[in-house]
């Protein structure tokens, strides 16, 4: 016994050494990549810092960006849009700054009340972004800086000085894809933000896992696409840390452009996501919310589009599921929104046995020769506890017929799949 408890440790021991060496070799190349070798976003070797949003970037935030310096604007390697509504007053956290541009926007957004931290593990993008700290705040009017820049790494934030339960939003722009450990920089950053905080940011998403081959190409890592999460394990992730379900705000098709890379990456392909996800009390709502949106956030006094399936028209009441409703009351959007609680509890809050993955995901063949929809879809209508995602379906409970048929599917596409599915839908087109 004592035997088998001692080649335990041991091998956990040398799990963990494995993990820290293959973390010190990614930085280190992370580092190289981005510190020496790439000197604008032009040698990228795919379009990630050039994705087109599907969703318009807010007038303010524009304005703040032509006020950016062009010299910081020309490093920027990031993909999909990381600004987030409402960040008057605000403390925010921008992991991965890189050049600064996204820490530079926000400090404008934030006002002089406001402060910005802006963390990098490299030496070159801490010195360049530094150097702009003086020009932006003359440039935005104010008094006394209200951004810094630290070095640091994403998965150690304590060791930054950042402190537990200290911030309002954390972002960033397509950095996480560049780290081995995602589960710890997720975690690092659901500690560091106040109960109701924000995870807001974009990444890369691969069509599926990408092969181990993958991690001992530098090149690949540096681009993100070695480190790319397979977009489905991005729900259960979330969850286990202890997240709120990604909302889904924008994704696009990442065309990568060199030929070598083409090859190396074969079958996978690649898209930009972004995500607002938000650190929930314990105890949060159980039950459905009729909620009005009063007008009042920035930039959105007609309608708040919340994310690429929740748009909040005006004094217009919508009723929204349970976590939705926790998210509108808990966090910093809760003075915009009157809320109203329903007798009527959330069935998808409930404490339900889950299903296996295997399980779940056994659908006839026949129901994609129907209709040239991607296996989630089918699989998520039919079990609702599909990778834990656990997606409300208004119409359909049981599973789908053994055979149905284009119209249904059809039907099913276009009116019984909710937000979260569709959002998730979106993503699965992007890299099908």
């Amino acid at each position: 016994m004592k035997y088998a408890i001692t080649l335990l440790r041991t091998l956990v021991f040398q799990r963990k050494a494995q993990t820290l060496s293959m973390s010190s070799a990614v930085h280190e190349n992370v580092k190289n990549y981005y510190g020496s070798r790439l000197e604008t976003s032009d040698d990228l070797q795919t379009n990630a810092a050039c994705v087109m949003s599907s969703r318009p970037v807010a007038k303010s935030a524009c304005e703040a960006l032509k006020q950016v310096h062009p010299d910081v604007c020309k490093r920027y390697f990031g993909c999909g849009l990381v600004i987030p509504e409402k960040l008057e007053g605000c403390t925010v956290l921008d992991l991965g700054s890189g050049s600064g541009r996204d820490c530079f926007v926000i400090s404008k957004l934030v006002g002089e009340s406001g402060q910005v931290i802006g963390l990098d593990m490299t030496d070159e993008m801490i010195l360049a972004s530094q150097k702009y700290v003086q020009y932006h705040q003359e440039k935005f009017g104010y008094s006394k800086p209200n951004t810094v820049f630290l070095k640091g790494y994403m998965e150690k934030l304590s060791d930054a000085g950042i402190q537990t339960n200290s911030l309002d939003v954390v972002v960033s722009n397509c950095v996480i894809c560049l780290c081995p450990d995602k589960r710890t920089v997720i975690s690092e950053a659901y500690k560091v933000l106040k109960e109701g905080g924000e995870l807001y940011y974009s990444d890369m998403y691969a069509s599926k896992v990408v092969p181990d081959s993958f991690k001992e190409d530098p090149v690949l890592w540096g681009e993100g696409m070695a480190g790319a999460l397979y977009w489905r394990d991005l729900i259960a992730l979330m969850k286990d840390i202890g997240f709120s379900a990604p909302h889904m705000v924008a994704g696009s098709h990442i065309v990568v452009h060199n030929p070598e890379l083409q090859r190396k990456t074969d079958d996978v392909k690649y898209a930009s996501g972004t995500y607002r996800i938000f650190k929930l009390p314990q105890n949060s709502i159980k039950s459905k919310a009729l909620v009005t949106y009063k007008g009042t956030v920035p930039d959105s006094a007609d309608c708040f589009e919340f994310d690429a399936s929740h748009s909040f028209k005006t004094n217009v009441p919508v009723e929204v599921d349970a976590e939705m409703a926790a998210i509108l009351k808990n966090t910093r959007f809760s003075t915009d929104f009157n809320i109203t609680m329903l007798d009527t509890p959330d069935p998808n809050q409930s404490e339900t046995p889950q299903r296996s993955e295997k399980e779940c995901c056994d659908i006839p063949s026949c129901v994609e020769e129907a209709a040239p929809l991607p296996q989630s879809l089918t699989c998520r209508i039919s079990y609702p506890c599909c990778l834990t995602s656990q997606p409300r379906s208004k119409a359909l409970t049981a599973p789908l017929p053994s055979c149905p048929s284009k119209e249904l599917i059809e039907a099913i596409h276009d009116q019984v799949m909710t937000p979260v599915c569709l959002a998730w839908l979106r993503i699965d087109n992007q890299l099908s």
